[in-house]
């Protein structure tokens, strides 16, 4: 994927991740479309960065899915790279009352969210690229996120079929993040973790060099497992 001269749907594009890759991508030359569900933050982003394009949408919705991409199509019929990037994180208990709830939230906006998705913005003409920004998480579930853990498992099997089907077609490429310092999950869990703008200056890099498969720090060791590796890392993570 070229790094430049792309237009470009980040969802999720105004906090944490999504909007390091918002703030490089419209440094690199690419012309920038984010959602999100808060018009609020989205405006924030858009007064910092005025090259921007925002629309309003909840990925939780099959509506808003549905109205996101009909929007995308009559508007921005070049846009040429998808970023299924939004996602939550919740810190639950099996036993927890509101299991039940959380986990169908977390699953749609996690799961089924980027794949439907990706069916859609598959009918767009110009579009070369899919990008999933998946986490370590795929590799080594961590207990306390069973759920969160368990859709980018599936994000990462998901990526692989979606890659092998396009080949030659789409460029399908994974973002594999260790934890950093966001507030996903909830304010402060995540402080004493790498920055995003180290982790977005190594993307990049990557990128640039053609590598479908980008990790930074702990990632890296995770996405080359074997079975006796995994386990280590599950008893490390899970004491």
């Amino acid at each position: 994927m070229k790094s430049a001269n792309n237009k470009i749907l980040i969802t999720g594009g105004a906090t944490g991740i999504g909007l390091g890759l918002t703030e490089r991508f419209i440094k690199e030359n690419n012309t920038v479309i984010i959602c999100g569900r808060r018009a609020s933050v989205l405006k924030e982003v858009a007064a910092k960065f005025p090259a921007v394009i925002t629309k309003v949408c909840d990925l939780a919705s099959k509506g808003d899915r549905l109205e996101l991409f009909n929007w995308v199509k009559k508007n921005h019929p070049d846009l040429n790279v998808l970023v299924n990037n939004a996602g939550i994180q919740n810190w639950v208990n099996i036993s927890d009352d509101n299991l039940y709830e959380k986990a169908a939230n977390e699953i749609e906006i996690n799961i089924t969210a980027p794949v439907h998705l990706s069916n859609l913005f598959l009918q767009m003409h110009a579009l070369d690229a899919i990008i999933n920004v998946k986490s370590g998480l795929a590799f080594v579930p961590f207990s306390k996120v069973p759920v969160y853990s368990a859709t980018k498992a599936f994000l990462r099997s998901f990526t692989l079929s979606l890659r092998h089907q396009l080949k030659g077609k789409v460029e399908v490429i994974e973002i594999i993040p260790p934890a950093l310092n966001t507030d996903l999950g909830g304010k402060g869990l995540h402080d004493q973790h790498p920055s995003v703008s180290d982790f977005i200056d190594s993307i990049f890099e990557q990128l640039k060099r053609g590598k479908q498969e980008l990790t930074f720090g702990t990632s890296e060791g995770r996405a080359k497992v074997n079975n006796e590796a995994i386990t280590d890392y599950f008893n490390v993570m899970n004491p």
